[in-house]
């Protein structure tokens, strides 16, 4: 007799549905399992939906599940829930902004249940911008466009030495790059990299130290990675811990003629404090997202001349898809008896709550 196939249940709202599920990811999943859709609606984009009905929905249908995906619009997957499903295994969470809202992974842990998140399936096209934004920095490109674009003249030999990054020293090739947090946008942004031969130092507390010498980096303090780069790259994720973690010090560590690049979370830098350190005119910054968001009409930070600016578009409409395809792959390795790739670890859990690293 046959292996029962596992029963996978899709707990999301009708927009992650339609546009998250692909039809190819589908057909794969069907090919090694059973799977239902429970629609939920409601709650926070990236925290539990409390509605009671939607969990009580949720409970009767994860009573002969072998494993349960979780988005927008689904309740907390909790203890409570978890010993209503008895065959449960797996848990997974497709888009949670990294900070597990909608599942107590803990009690899961508890129970024997592999728990993992796939929201890292934004991250390859943020690394791809990472990258775009460190070659556009590195020759100030924002204010060349701004020069070719009023009405007098553009003449290259009339632009100040500050603004001359591209024609002295604004090639990537052979420079010290510093990532300030390298996790899955740090390490696909290290490949790119290493294409032109740069010299990687990272500061990540929460890395596992074998990970330099498996990727090929120098692990080093914040200062160092600030002070002894050519570019600084903020990929550190919002938390507790990181809120406001590059402030007036931390900038005054850059050398002039660097490049700072943030494509992470606005508030991670302190907004007055960056736009204290570019009126130096020693630096550039390419900045993909800042604090607030959308950036005040009246801001400096739109008015300076060695910023290059773009309103957090570093993610693609492709990564809605990514996150679910990426799920697929994690159900398939861990229903055929292979190792999963994107578990959520004790490491994972104290970088989400910045608290010490495990």
């Amino acid at each position: 007799m046959s292996e029962k196939r596992p029963h996978v249940v899709v707990v999301c709202n009708k927009a992650v549905r339609d546009v998250y599920l692909d039809p190819v990811d589908l057909a794969r999943l069907e090919g090694f399992a059973s799977w239902e859709w429970v629609r939920a609606e409601g709650g926070p984009e990236f925290q539990a939906n409390a509605d009671g009905t939607a969990r009580e929905s949720v409970r009767s249908h994860l009573q002969g599940a072998d494993a349960v995906v979780v988005c927008h619009g689904s309740p907390r997957i909790d203890a409570n829930l978890l010993d209503s499903a008895t065959q449960l295994r797996f848990v997974g969470e497709l888009e949670g902004d990294r900070f597990a809202a909608r599942f107590d992974v803990e009690a899961a842990w508890e129970r024997g249940i592999t728990v993992v998140d796939t929201t890292n399936g934004s991250s390859y096209p943020v690394a791809e911008w990472a990258l775009g934004l460190i070659i556009i920095s590195l020759r100030n490109a924002g204010e060349h466009f701004r020069h070719m674009i009023e009405p007098k003249a553009h003449d290259s030999r009339h632009l100040t030495r500050r603004t001359r990054h591209g024609f002295v020293d604004g090639d990537l090739w052979g420079k010290t790059v510093g990532l300030i947090g390298c996790g899955h946008i740090g390490r696909r942004l290290i490949q790119f990299l290493k294409a032109f031969q740069c010299r990687i130092q990272v500061y990540d507390p929460y890395l596992p130290r074998e990970m330099a010498d498996a990727i090929g980096f120098r692990a080093t303090s914040l200062k160092h990675v600030m002070s002894d780069s050519d570019v600084v790259v903020c990929l550190a994720p919002l938390t507790p811990g990181t809120r406001r973690m590059i402030g007036a010090e931390q900038l005054s560590w850059l050398r002039s003629d660097s490049v700072f690049v943030n494509v992470s979370r606005g508030a991670v830098v302190d907004p007055d404090a960056l736009i204290e350190r570019l009126r130096v005119g020693d630096i550039v910054a390419g900045l993909d997202v800042f604090d607030p968001e959308p950036i005040p009409a009246d801001s400096e930070i739109k008015r300076l001349p060695n910023v290059f600016l773009s309103p957090h578009i570093s993610t693609t409409s492709s990564t809605r898809q990514a996150f679910f395809r990426l799920m697929v792959d994690e159900l398939d390795r861990f229903f055929h008896g292979h190792v999963t790739q994107f578990d959520v670890t004790s490491r994972t859990l104290a970088n989400r709550r910045g608290g010490p690293a495990q």
